[in-house]
């Protein structure tokens, strides 16, 4: 099977190409310029490779949640491919990805959601290496996410580096380390992506699309100025 994954749901930029059970990957931290950045890494990996897009049997994206640009601009290029080359697309959480590429069994994650708040999910590795949601992903503020049953679960990501103090508040000696420095990453999108194509799981282009787990991207006004609004 050749499967071509990319992410662009954060900061982070990267796209894997998985062959059999190999996998090749591109990646960078980089704040802007996603929609050109991944193209050439697309391009890059196939060449590389020697493998044409025409010999791909099939396309994983992350969905989200993540940057809203970011979600769109990864939507789009899967969807843009997918419908040039008629191909299947398995949409994968980047909150997975990123629990994924973790080596821990029971992670955390955390993506900065802005606006005081984060994009979470409980995950757990299961026999064969994947990891499995445990409970629904859901945006909310740090102090109010879900608490876990046991110890030794591992925090990863974003949120984790702008929120670690109010998260270990909360969750207190349920939480054995974290790294804040995680990422989705094209890589494990791949892997995930690969196992749920197998299950039947792909989606044709148009049904493609992003997740956001939060609607609302305006700026909420402050307390001082919807109290001084004139009747």
């Amino acid at each position: 099977m050749k499967l071509l994954a990319l992410d662009t749901s954060t900061e982070a930029c990267s796209a894997a190409l998985l062959m059999a059970d190999q996998i090749c990957e591109r990646f960078v931290v980089a704040p802007r310029g996603h929609s050109d950045l991944i193209l050439d890494m697309l391009e890059a990996l196939l060449a590389e490779a020697g493998v044409s897009l025409g010999a791909i049997d099939a396309l994983a994206f992350g969905q989200g949640p993540g940057s809203f640009t970011g979600v769109r601009i990864g939507a789009s290029v899967a969807q843009g491919i997918a419908f040039a080359r008629d191909l299947p697309v398995v949409p994968v959480s980047s909150l997975a990805a990123l629990a994924q590429f973790c080596k821990e069994k029971k992670i955390l994650a955390a993506i900065d959601a802005r606006m005081g708040e984060i994009y979470w999910g409980v995950y757990e590795r299961e026999a064969e290496g994947l990891v499995r949601l445990m409970d629904s992903e859901q945006v909310c503020i740090p102090e109010a996410v879900p608490l876990v049953a046991g110890k030794g679960w591992f925090g990863a990501g974003t949120g984790w580096g702008v929120y670690k103090d109010k998260l270990c508040a909360r969750l207190g000696r349920r939480v054995d380390g974290w790294e804040v420095e995680h990422y989705p990453r094209a890589s494990a999108t791949a892997r995930l992506a690969a196992a749920a194509f197998v299950r039947g799981e792909s989606v044709m282009a148009e049904q493609a699309l992003p997740v956001y787990l939060r609607d609302n991207v305006v700026k909420k006004p402050s307390r001082a100025k919807i109290n001084n609004k004139s009747p």
